[in-house]
């Protein structure tokens, strides 16, 4: 794994295990509430936050380094660098909190959000089907690898941490381990697939670099 690669993995796990030490810290140890509020995946504003739009941002840049670089589908490549633009705004935002509005639900879908957003995530899926196909093999293995690590995290976990909350609420341990693992997916999916358009650059770059030097 190239150096910079091997950062980007280390910046993110120190982050990911500083949240669940933040968790302990807060419901088990006592400390100050300003150390989870700074470190916890479960709070928004924060260095996890800044984290993970971050992670959204350089997905984006990547995709269009890669739409400038291809010589198909050029705009599927352009578009979900748009979609990655949008979720790291969302991400710093929190615009998915709007949708909670559009589905009131009870037990497992206590966050109402949960079924407009699985709707747009499945709508974008299918809107990128034939793109994902043309791609070789190996990108598209780890394609979807990032695409099942995000979505489990966003969306499926979801669902026993809104079971949760309502047997015993938000401000407890629970939750907040909930909270980290679906977090902690999350920034492994985006982490898998910033990987992986990286390594698709630079085989097309060794190619090119290749096919100059004969």
């Amino acid at each position: 794994m190239p150096p910079l690669d091997r950062a980007l993995v280390g910046s993110v796990v120190a982050v990911a295990l500083a949240g669940l030490v933040a968790e302990v810290g807060d419901f088990v140890l006592g400390w100050p509430a300003e150390v989870a509020t700074a470190l916890s995946l479960s709070y928004e504003h924060n260095l996890p936050t800044w984290l993970a739009s971050g992670l959204h941002l350089l997905c984006a840049a990547a995709l269009f380094v890669s739409a400038e670089r291809a010589t198909a589908d050029r705009r599927a490549w352009v578009g979900l660098g748009l979609v990655f633009v949008l979720a790291s705004v969302d991400e710093a935002v929190e615009l998915h909190e709007q949708l909670d509005g559009l589905y009131e639900g009870e037990g497992a879908l206590h966050f109402g959000w949960v079924v407009p957003g699985a709707a747009i995530a499945l709508a974008v899926g299918l809107s990128f089907l034939g793109f994902l196909r043309r791609l070789p093999a190996l990108d598209r293995r780890r394609f979807v690898l990032a695409a099942a690590l995000f979505l489990g995290g966003a969306l499926a976990m979801e669902l026993p941490l809104g079971l949760w909350t309502e047997a015993h609420g938000d401000q407890n341990l629970g939750y907040g381990v909930l909270d980290w693992i679906e977090e902690s997916l999350e920034l492994a999916g985006l982490t898998t697939f910033l990987l992986a358009l990286r390594a698709r650059l630079r085989r097309e770059a060794e190619a090119t670099e290749a096919k100059a030097a004969s």
